[in-house]
């Protein structure tokens, strides 16, 4: 188990009461330490400006990296950033690079992205939705663009859409993207007719719909829709926050769920062009006893482990 981290990715503080805790990443790491306490953990290397421009506006990052006067600093309604805000969003996107490199040069098969803060909502212009960097975009676009990869696919399972990689995705037909997702629910976006130039397909699913409308939605339409795409690298959106312990959200999920599309996620990646390569970033997830199984049971069935308690 080769897994990417960063002290430096506790260092982000949005206050007191915030969802988006260091706590969240504590418990993951926790997990993933008893789970395999052999494993292969490597320290996140910074992201650079160039890497982040391959995705985000000169501005954006600008908002984030040029220190404000005093912390914490408000983006939005609900995105803050304290001191460590700014190594903690490089370390992250850092963490995506080193990932993807390590996988392409055959070093490992997968590699796990365990950071904070999470990235799919940070559209190219704009962070928000406790989101500060795309750190899965910016990995889409390192394949792409500095490896020289044709196709790659994210998908995410994150219970809020990743309306930040869809933007990004939008206007890059190299890229798929794949969601499921409870609708509505914050940001409002993820509607089944949202297309794109064909590279985009979304999974809305109704609160309390559960593991069969999960299941059925990756089984019958976004995994196959992965499988004609024939991408050589899978980048995985990983949150856990359709967990039914999640005070969020409401999709009613458990854990053998992520442990279902862990094994999905392997097959289909080992089928095609991809072969086998998959680098997964943690997303949400606001129970930690949630994060803590959740993770541990998706990692767990990607490598083709038996499921066990986190």
């Amino acid at each position: 188990m080769r897994v990417y981290t960063h002290a430096a990715c506790l260092g982000h503080d949005p206050g007191a009461g915030h969802p988006e805790c260091p706590a969240r990443l504590r418990a993951v790491l926790d997990a993933v330490q008893r789970r395999w306490p052999d494993a292969d953990w490597r320290d996140a290397p910074l992201a650079t400006r160039a890497q982040l421009e391959r995705v985000h506006a000169p501005a954006m990052l600008a908002r984030v990296l040029d220190a404000p006067a005093s912390f914490p600093h408000r983006l939005d309604e609900d995105t803050l950033i304290s001191a460590g805000s700014a190594e903690a969003a490089l370390r992250a996107c850092g963490a995506a690079i080193a990932a993807v490199d390590a996988v392409l040069d055959g070093e490992v098969a997968q590699a796990f992205c365990a950071v904070r803060p999470p990235g799919h909502h940070a559209t190219p212009s704009q962070p928000m939705g406790f989101c500060l960097f795309n750190a899965v975009g910016v990995a889409a676009m390192h394949a792409l663009d500095a490896r020289g990869l044709a196709r790659v696919a994210v998908l995410d399972f994150d219970v809020h859409h990743g309306n930040g990689t869809q933007a990004l995705a939008a206007g890059e037909p190299r890229l798929l993207y794949l969601s499921s997702h409870q609708s509505p629910l914050y940001p409002g976006t993820g509607l089944a007719g949202e297309r794109g130039a064909g590279n985009l397909e979304n999974a809305p699913l109704a609160p309390g719909s559960g593991s069969a409308s999960f299941r059925a939605a990756w089984s019958s339409s976004l995994l196959p829709g992965m499988d004609a795409f024939a991408p050589e690298l899978v980048l995985v959106s990983a949150g856990f926050d359709a967990h039914r312990l999640d005070p969020l959200a409401d999709l009613q999920l458990d854990t053998g769920d992520f442990a279902w599309i862990g094994a999905q996620v392997a097959a289909h990646a080992a089928g095609g062009p991809a072969g086998g390569r998959v680098v997964s970033l943690l997303e949400g997830g606001y129970s930690l006893t949630a994060l803590a199984e959740g993770s541990v049971a998706y990692l767990a069935a990607l490598a083709g482990e038996p499921a066990v308690a986190a």
